[in-house]
């Protein structure tokens, strides 16, 4: 079955669209429209029985091409600098026995398709902390139909993974939209659009 007509979990789909038809004047900067869908509990469309309107949702914002791509940078530096603080807390809480180095060549590795990305929760530093806010209060102002710019976050509002970072930074990939599946992360972009 098609993809478009079934969604097991909580899921929200990202596109950006450029409309060619419309060119902004002079006095006005580029904007791109965010198309997003999400549904609240798990829907299948052909099935008309489970299928309800009232757990699906659509929406669009119009959002300054300028900012977009500078936050997709910031979160790319904040992947890196997550990325960062993973392989830290892995070489240091643990170590690869020698004898695995040895008996390596018979070892053999199937890659996937696609890396599995790490959901431990991320340990931040103070300082990668207080940047995952600014950016995070970035995406907040961004995508709040009534952005409150007075009020930067306090805290995290969900888990910090590498897989939440990704997935907040594949958000703002222009080429390519994503979909985020239920969590944290999930959660908190919703409260944002709804």
């Amino acid at each position: 079955e098609s993809r478009a007509a079934i969604a097991l979990d909580k899921e929200i789909n990202i596109q950006w669209y450029i409309p060619s038809v419309v060119k902004p004047s002079n006095h006005t900067e580029t904007k791109i429209l965010l198309l997003y869908a999400y549904n609240i509990n798990p829907l299948k469309t052909s099935d008309m029985t489970i299928f309800s309107s009232t757990s699906t949702f659509s929406g669009q914002l119009w959002i300054p091409l300028a900012r977009i791509i500078s936050l997709k940078e910031k979160l790319s530096d904040l992947k890196e600098q997550v990325e960062i603080l993973m392989q830290g807390s892995k070489s240091s809480s643990a170590s690869v026995p020698p004898s695995l180095f040895e008996h390596s060549e018979t070892l053999k590795i199937i890659p996937s398709s696609k890396p599995k990305l790490s959901n431990a929760k991320v340990h931040l530093d103070e300082k990668t902390e207080e940047i995952a806010k600014t950016y995070l209060s970035e995406v907040k102002a961004l995508l709040s139909d009534v952005p409150d710019l007075s009020s930067p976050l306090t805290e995290i509002p969900f888990d910090l993974t590498l897989q939440s970072v990704t997935n907040l930074e594949d958000m703002f990939d222009l080429a390519n939209g994503c979909i985020i599946t239920e969590g944290g992360l999930f959660d908190w972009i919703v409260s944002l659009l709804h």
